[in-house]
């Protein structure tokens, strides 16, 4: 036997071919395991990701589910119900504006102290006004919420008193206008988080959101408006309903293993009773709310309940995924991997 036999552990550093290539050394290779030739037999199996000690990743957010999931159904109430306000004031149907007048007021409220109870503190809200930076969601929901409060809390004080009306017009298409940030930037929030279903799910959630938001705010104007004035809020419950289905699939499609959360557990559990109650909801609504007052009333509780599912079981399949490490690293892997196919 050679030295060049018996030499296994020999680095060379030219290209002589007497170097076998499957011991040449690679400068960014660590992490790699290298394919086996034909015929070769791995004497080591592939490793399977495990966590150090078992820990996750990401440090647990600290949102609590009935403030943080409650404020992110709440918002999209409030700034639905203004849209739909608004497009009832100038359909000529006062009913249905005053109750989505009155409901975006009390959603608004209801928000406003899930957000504040959250943060601690009123204070921290008012701190965020002090600046506005257009990268930063947080600052730019809480300038929409500044601008849109006033103006939905005017709206409403209006419908109700029936004093200055021409100012309560005003106020109710401000606050249209205004409503649809406000019923979907909550998406762009927490999509900016490192959680994993929240921020692979970036394309989809604005539009899941905004079609939750709708079916919540048509299911609110079944339940308070008279049927011969409540026609828009079935339509756009039916296409809200619509719209949070096809981003949902959509979003569990294009993410792959990371929307396993949103399909299993709690959040998986609550997302799938929110699409069956809004579905249902909807449909009853069109079949059968146009005749059948009970009908209309049931159809709208099942929309505003399946908004609940659907904001509860996003916020709890977030905190399911940074939980599991797997969730944060592999996807990491494979982007490095395969860096064309990276998600922008």
């Amino acid at each position: 036997m050679n030295a060049h036999d018996s030499s296994q552990t020999d680095v060379r550093l030219d290209d002589s071919p007497e170097l076998r290539p499957e011991r040449e050394a690679t400068v960014g290779s660590a992490g790699r395991r290298r394919r086996p030739q034909r015929g070769e037999r791995l004497m080591v199996p592939d490793a399977e990701f495990r966590s150090y000690y078992g820990r996750p990743v990401l440090q647990e957010t600290p949102w609590q589910a009935p403030d943080i999931a409650g404020y992110l159904f709440l918002g999209g109430l409030a700034g639905a119900s203004s849209v739909l306000a608004a497009t009832a004031e100038l359909s000529g149907r006062p009913r249905l504006a005053r109750a989505c007048k009155t409901g975006a007021l009390c959603a608004l409220g209801g928000s406003l102290y899930a957000l504040i109870h959250d943060l601690g503190r009123p204070q921290r809200f008012l701190y965020m006004l002090r600046t506005f930076k257009v990268t930063s969601p947080m600052s730019v929901g809480t300038w929409i919420l500044t601008a849109y409060g006033p103006q939905a809390g005017l709206a409403a004080a209006t419908a109700v008193t029936g004093l200055f009306p021409r100012l309560g017009r005003a106020a109710t298409m401000g606050a249209g206008l205004t409503g649809g940030a406000v019923a979907t930037y909550t998406a762009a929030l927490v999509a900016n988080t490192a959680v994993p279903a929240w921020h692979d799910g970036h394309r989809e959630l604005p539009y899941l959101f905004a079609g939750s938001a709708a079916a919540s705010a048509g299911g609110l104007g079944m339940l308070a408006a008279p049927l011969a004035e409540a026609g828009p809020a079935r339509r756009l419950a039916l296409a809200g309903a619509v719209a949070e289905y096809a981003a949902a699939k959509r979003m569990e499609r294009r993410m792959g293993p990371v929307a396993e959360p949103l399909k299993r557990g709690p959040g998986g559990l609550l997302l799938r009773l929110g699409t069956g109650l809004s579905l249902s909801g909807a449909a009853a609504g069109i079949l059968l709310g146009r005749r059948d007052r009970r009908a209309a009333v049931a159809a709208g509780a099942a929309l505003l309940a399946g908004a609940i599912c659907t904001r509860f079981g996003i916020f709890h399949a977030g905190l399911d995924s940074s939980r599991d490490p797997a969730y944060t690293v592999e996807p990491q892997r494979a982007r490095l991997s395969h860096p064309s196919q990276a998600p922008s």
